[in-house]
């Protein structure tokens, strides 16, 4: 594509150094899969001598969280991660979150109108559901049909300054091709006629991830973007913004998608994805960080077991396979065995008191326990499932019911509960005790059949302390597993037809 020129520029990069970013959306949990994408991004970065930094996507107004970005933070730094320029610690390109650079984007979008590379949509979201309606019924090509792209400009402005609700699309080509190089895959090249006049601005003046990843990495002078391979299809819509702005793009390089064995991409339906699950099940966070260095990356011979540093002087892009690493929880483990072992007692002993040994851990199960121990020496066996992974549920199978309900109907309840558990705004007792009721009433479950399932599943255990205060002890990750695990007994268990 020509590039047209844009005089007396002012936002070109500044330097030619390496320059590359992670920026997650905080919208849910610390995933392995921003981890993982993480430290390709900071080994590239200290092998060149170049700069890391984190920007937090949060335009999405209505999933955005602040406890959400809290812990994509802490999660990073535990596995062993850190950034030289971000939101909590500055740098020269801020702000570093997106949600207070709405001007920036703003500013650019109308440039691209003025250059007739953007146009105002007018359509309303009953047209647009009407739209997708009709392609789906029609068996066509979803996306938007360009009814808006033809308006008069000048009409398109009036209507916009007269407050009518609106928002801002790219205008593609429709013919031809865009084409760019992938450092992994050579040349990539994707007919336009696949890629439609995707929103640049939504109607309440908020940038789409399109338009602020491009105006963003422009900004901060990034010089490599590396990011997950589902982006691939997304790339020639960055192109064609690179192009309309007169900008050179930066290097793309799009990594391998973490796997599931059957080759799926990896969810929390088949193994947990969230870094603090691996966290308080035991794992150490150089293990896991190990763990992920070798999903489509190799150190050289048969080497697996190896440090950041050592992987930082080897580094190269040469050393990537493209064939969908797998996720394997079992090959984690047997990393995580090989780094126990070599501890040191002392460094044993830290390991442990930094996981759920700490104090801070045992002041949240104090208060639970106080009331229900005689001597100090019951407070370990009556408190196993606050310090243990995955329970084994064969010996309560007959207990796992709910009243005469089907078998099939309480493993879907189960599940039906963990999403409304993942959609609650924190994970407090309070709000599990108010989930599982408005539950409850919703089917007309007894609640004593459901918090004595919900018991069985979370602890193992028909007697333990009250079941909510215990649940957001052992904690949000854990729980859901110990849920979902109990699900699928559930459905699979060869007990009494029901």
């Amino acid at each position: 594509m020509a590039s047209p020129s844009v005089e007396n520029r002012t936002d070109a990069p500044a330097s030619n150094g390496v320059r590359v970013r992670i920026a997650p959306s905080p919208t849910g949990d610390p995933h392995v899969g921003t981890a993982y994408i993480a430290l390709f991004n900071y080994a590239f970065a200290r092998k060149e001598g170049g700069t890391f930094l984190l920007r937090i996507e949060d335009t999405d107004r209505s999933r955005s969280r602040a406890a959400s970005e809290e812990a994509i933070l802490r999660a990073l730094r535990w596995i062993g991660l850190s950034w030289d320029e971000g939101p909590d610690v500055g740098g020269r390109f801020g702000p570093y979150r997106q949600s207070e650079r709405a001007a920036i984007y703003r500013q650019h979008t109308e440039t691209l109108i003025e250059r007739g590379r953007a146009y105002r949509c007018f359509c309303t979201p009953e047209r647009l559901d009407n739209l997708r309606a009709k392609q789906r019924a029609e068996k066509a090509k979803p996306g938007y049909d360009g009814h808006c792209r033809d308006i008069d400009p000048a009409e398109a402005k009036r209507r916009a300054a007269s407050g009518e609700p609106h928002t801002v699309r790219l205008a593609t080509p429709s013919e031809g091709s865009t084409v760019f190089v992938d450092r992994l895959r050579g040349e990539v090249d994707i007919a336009n006629s696949q890629i439609d006049d995707q929103v640049l601005l939504k109607s309440d003046g908020f940038p789409t991830y399109h338009l602020a990843n491009v105006v963003d990495d422009r900004l901060m002078e990034i010089s490599h973007v590396i990011r997950a391979e589902e982006w691939i299809s997304s790339t020639p819509k960055h192109v064609m913004l690179y192009d309309a702005f007169g900008w050179d793009p930066p290097v793309w390089i799009h990594m391998p998608l973490l796997r599931n064995p059957d080759k799926s991409k990896i969810s929390k339906r088949k193994y947990p994805v969230s870094i603090d699950y691996y966290r308080d099940a035991g794992i150490l966070p150089h293990a896991l960080l190990n763990f992920l260095a070798i999903m489509g990356w190799s150190f050289g011979g048969d080497r697996e077991k190896f440090t950041l540093e050592e992987m930082i002087d080897v580094f190269s892009w040469d050393r990537v396979s493209l064939g969908g690493p797998v996720f394997d929880p079992g090959k984690l483990r047997w990393l995580n065995e090989k780094y126990l072992h070599d501890l040191s007692d002392q460094e044993l002993v830290d390991a442990l008191l930094s996981w759920r040994l700490g104090r801070e851990h045992l002041l949240r199960i104090a208060p639970l326990m106080r009331q229900r121990m005689k001597r100090l020496d019951e407070f370990i066996p009556a408190t196993e499932y606050f310090f243990s992974g995955d329970l084994d549920y064969s010996s309560v199978a007959d207990k796992l019911k709910i009243g005469d309900v089907a078998k099939k109907d309480v493993s879907k309840a189960i599940l039906t509960l963990i999403e409304r558990y993942e959609a609650m705004p924190a994970w407090t007792a309070e709000n599990l005790e108010q989930t599982s009721r408005a539950y409850c009433e919703e089917t007309g479950y007894k609640t004593k059949h459901v918090f004595m399932l919900l018991r069985l599943l979370v602890t193992g255990r028909k007697a333990s302390p009250p079941l909510f205060d215990t649940m957001a002890v052992v904690g949000k990750d854990l729980t859901r597993r110990r849920l979902r695990l109990g699900a699928q007994f559930i459905a699979s268990h060869r007990g009494p037809a029901s």
